[in-house]
């Protein structure tokens, strides 16, 4: 491999750098089995990524090697009396070794999954909706009830797809075995290659006198109700995944899963940074110049603040732990208060006159510090 590209160990298998070990190789298994020689015969590109990642999996799978690696970079991890792959320059029988020693083998690639006592039932499919929430629902977490429209078990059938016990048949293309076994050359040499039987998908059973409901398939079209509870801090774009609640598979095979997309809806009041809220709060002039006590809506009701004389236009005030509810704990953000000092559009003449009155004095005037004033507005801003 050329190190020489220096690649991002966490890149290259796509974790975040404070992933645990686990996920570390969870995430190196599936580089491995996307990209195995015997997967991808001739194809120089996924070689170079399955060695790419049985290298970046020696590093992080190691404490040591993770600490020093996060300090130094590569430098921290490669030569230096490191062993191993001395270097993490390596070569493909590297890999494979890499690969072999976490107890991958051939039926992991090609889905034999080392035995025949696997459930071999087709699995149904996946749903995915989106679920609209309010500001106030995000900022606090809620409990949300969601119609699904799926794939149901069918009654009369009970799931199965059968008339009755007896409408099953062997099959004869894999002698009730439910799978096909052939012998082929890998890399390491003879190995046996287990796959599915494509005729009875694995059951080791056909179907002769299929449900007339279902036409064999074991469920129908059909509707139901979650209940999903949302933690506080999510936003548009993060997914929640309920394990088990998808579409139903074919002859009782295991459901599939709901993937529930985050929409959060526009407020009319307030705009989201981050945990933070922003509102936007007018003051006349006799407000800002001589302070006031006014009340404000925050996310979870009415709230007196307080408004110093001398405030500026556009001065930020913050209402600590009035936003939302960090999405993993530890706290709540800010509800950011921006003054916006209003002036009014219609004057009667007697209003006319106080203000010309008021304009005389020389206090009501900016200063004549012009980049001193301008400074102070910019500071008020950001």
């Amino acid at each position: 491999m050329n190190t020489t590209k220096m690649h991002d160990y966490y890149e290259i298998l796509n974790i975040d750098r404070d992933a645990s070990a686990e996920e570390v190789k969870k995430a190196y298994r599936k580089m491995a089995m996307k990209y195995h020689p015997d997967r991808n015969p001739g194809d120089k590109a996924a070689e170079e990524k399955f060695k790419e990642a049985a290298e970046a999996y020696e590093v992080l799978k190691d404490p040591q090697k993770r600490q020093r690696y996060d300090r130094f970079g590569h430098e921290g991890v490669r030569g230096g009396g490191m062993g191993g792959f001395g270097g993490f320059d390596i070569d493909l029988g590297e890999a494979l070794r890499t690969f072999m020693s976490e107890g991958f083998g051939f039926g992991d690639i090609f889905g034999n999954n080392r035995g025949g006592g696997r459930d071999r039932r087709q699995r149904g499919g996946d749903l995915q909706v989106r679920l609209k929430l309010t500001l106030e629902e995000v900022a606090s977490g809620a409990r949300k009830k969601i119609k699904l429209k799926k794939n149901v078990v069918c009654e009369d059938c009970s799931g199965n797809g059968a008339v009755n016990t007896d409408a099953f048949i062997t099959c004869l293309q894999c002698q009730g075995a439910g799978e096909i076994r052939q012998v082929s050359q890998s890399l390491l040499g003879q190995f046996v290659n287990v796959t599915t039987c494509p005729r009875c998908s694995g059951q080791g059973r056909v179907l002769k006198d299929p449900c007339k409901a279902c036409n064999g398939d074991g469920r129908v079209k059909g509707e139901t109700t979650i209940t999903l509870d949302v933690p506080a801090g999510v936003t548009s774009g993060n997914y929640i995944t309920v394990s088990s609640e998808g579409h139903v598979g074919p002859r009782n095979g295991p459901s599939g899963d709901v993937v529930v997309l985050i929409d959060e809806l526009e407020h009319k009041q307030f705009e989201r940074h981050g945990d933070d809220v922003l509102y936007e709060l007018p003051v006349s002039f006799g407000q800002a110049a001589l302070g006031a006590e006014v009340e404000v809506p925050t996310l979870s009701g009415k709230a007196r603040l307080s408004i110093q004389p001398g405030t500026q236009t556009n001065k930020i005030l913050r209402m600590r732990g009035k936003g939302i509810l960090h999405l993993n704990g530890g706290g709540r953000g800010d509800q950011l208060i921006r003054v916006v000092v209003w002036t009014p559009v219609k004057l009667s003449s007697k209003e006319k006159e106080l203000l010309e009155e008021l304009e005389k004095s020389e206090l009501t005037k900016p200063p004549v510090d012009d980049q001193g004033f301008f400074k102070r507005v910019k500071e008020a801003i950001f």
